[in-house]
């Protein structure tokens, strides 16, 4: 049976539906990204929020800013704007549809319809999932990197926009010229103090447009600091078939997840907000404990695995966690170099954390891609893994397995496997990371070198030497023999 409106009261009883009157939604967050994560994640509790009896002043306006979210659209559209969530536990599955959708603004270049839908004053937030990369960042620096051709291009032409940020701007401006409460901006990435971020990139184009512009914005919008966190795989079409065959429902963007969920959000919202507690969320004063412990144990600890499991020939995270090598490679690296640069937080230690990340990993059900996992390494370990190696390294901490973990990355991305087999472009940045990944077998440093990775890092003895040898390893003794020689150690 097709999902929409029409054909709710109509499905396989064992999928939860919405409680509440959608006739009655009003778009008070606008999000950008309406990708499986947010689907799972951020628009989960808030539709979790209204079959509690919250108001429906807080629906989802959803929009794109990538040629590809048009097909999401027009299929999202097609189903009265609701789609189904299916959690996936070891022996366990259940399934829903969320309603809290309430339309998907027109994908235009120059984001005409965003930044039209900003001026909107039903729209008190607005919430960002772009991906890791998405933010601008310098990895040099730490800040903003006002230099970028579509930043400047941004900054050159205020009313037609390139980047999400340069929308909010224009949507900011046209707010203050009216006399309007300006919206919060609230990134749901996984980012170090992304809230951080967020003001940094859209305080960034304003200032290059406007200084006075941006000294409102410093002093009148909320940017929140958040900690998301559910593991939610790509949709296949293996994954829809089979819930068509199990539910009978057909769905043209299902989303598929594991049931652990949360958000730790810090109190600051320039308009007001959903009451998010009533229904799980984490409200705290402080989240930098928080991301700490999720961003460097478990995207860490998907980067450490991820790698190795490529070489190894393995195809899902699961495996990886049945492997012997891979699942103490994993553990070794959690207790000797990340533990440290982490702490304990209400309701979990160290130990505590790494147990829960032991079993969501080995989650058969979910079926999570080793490919996955390794994609858009360019953006990731300079969030992921480096900040744990320098923050080692800055306390007098040796780092031999996240230097391997380095080591392994590089080998990924020379393009070609131990047995010769092609390893496809995984990353926006491919052609870049192959040629220097071919070039460092013979000389190591050219990894290093790259900055907007590694920063100064790669300049440091107790990193580079480290990485040279694991490298040095990998090609004349292979992954395994590599792994086995480290957790001897």
């Amino acid at each position: 049976m097709k999902l929409n409106a029409q054909t709710l009261t109509q499905l396989d009883p064992r999928i939860a539906v919405p409680s509440y009157d959608r006739s009655q939604l009003k778009p008070g967050i606008l999000h950008i990204g309406l990708g499986n994560f947010h689907r799972a994640h951020q628009a989960f509790y808030l539709n979790r929020l209204l079959n509690a009896g919250g108001s429906t002043d807080w629906g989802i306006l959803g929009a794109g800013v990538m040629p590809t979210d048009a097909a999401m659209c027009a299929d999202l559209e097609a189903q009265d704007f609701l789609y189904s969530v299916t959690e996936q536990g070891a022996g366990t599955q259940s399934a829903m549809v969320s309603g809290v959708m309430c339309g998907f603004l027109p994908v235009e270049e120059g984001h005409g319809p965003i930044i039209e839908a900003m001026q909107d004053s039903d729209v008190r937030i607005v919430s960002l999932t772009v991906t890791e990369g998405g933010y601008f960042v310098s990895a040099e620096t730490g800040g903003f990197n006002p230099e970028s051709p579509d930043i400047l291009a941004d900054i050159a032409s205020p009313a037609a926009p390139k980047t999400v940020f340069g929308a909010i701007v224009a949507g900011l401006k046209a707010r203050r010229d009216a006399g309007m409460v300006p919206f919060t901006v609230m990134s749901c990435d996984n980012l170090p103090h992304n809230g951080n971020v967020t003001r940094s990139a859209v305080v960034g184009v304003a200032r290059g447009q406007d200084a006075a512009l941006a000294e409102w914005i410093e002093a009148n919008v909320a940017f929140p600091n958040a900690m998301v966190d559910r593991i939610t795989p790509a949709t296949t079409s293996e994954r829809a078939a089979g819930l068509a065959e199990e539910y009978g429902l057909e769905d043209a963007r299902p989303v598929f997840c594991e049931p652990f969920l949360q958000w730790v959000l810090e109190d600051k919202f320039t308009a007001g907000r959903p009451d998010l507690e009533s229904v799980g969320v984490q409200i705290v004063e402080d989240v930098t404990p928080y991301e700490h412990m999720k961003i460097r144990m478990l995207n860490g600890g998907h980067a450490i695995i991820a790698y190795s499991s490529a070489l190894l020939g393995l195809t899902y995270a699961h495996e990886a966690m049945a492997h012997p090598l891979v699942s103490a490679f994993f553990d070794k690296i959690e207790k000797e170099e990340i533990y440290n640069v982490v702490e304990a937080v209400p309701g979990a230690t160290q130990e505590q954390y790494h147990a829960a990340l032991q079993e969501r990993f080995a989650n058969p059900a979910i079926r999570d891609t080793i490919e996955r996992l390794c994609f858009d390494g360019s953006n990731r370990q300079p969030k992921f893994i480096v900040p744990s190696m320098a923050e080692n390294i800055e306390q007098g901490r040796s780092v031999p397995g996240l230097a391997l973990e380095s080591a392994l990355w590089c080998r990924y991305c020379y393009g070609e496997g131990e047995q010769h087999q092609e390893i496809a472009a995984n990353d926006p940045s491919w052609d870049r990371l192959t040629k220097l990944a071919r070039e460092a077998r013979d000389r190591p440093d050219a990894w290093l070198e790259m900055r907007d990775v590694y920063g100064d890092l790669g300049e440091k003895p107790a990193f580079r030497d480290a990485f040279a040898a694991a490298l040095e390893s990998i090609w004349s003794k292979g992954c395994e023999a590599t792994l086995k020689a480290y957790l001897d150690t």
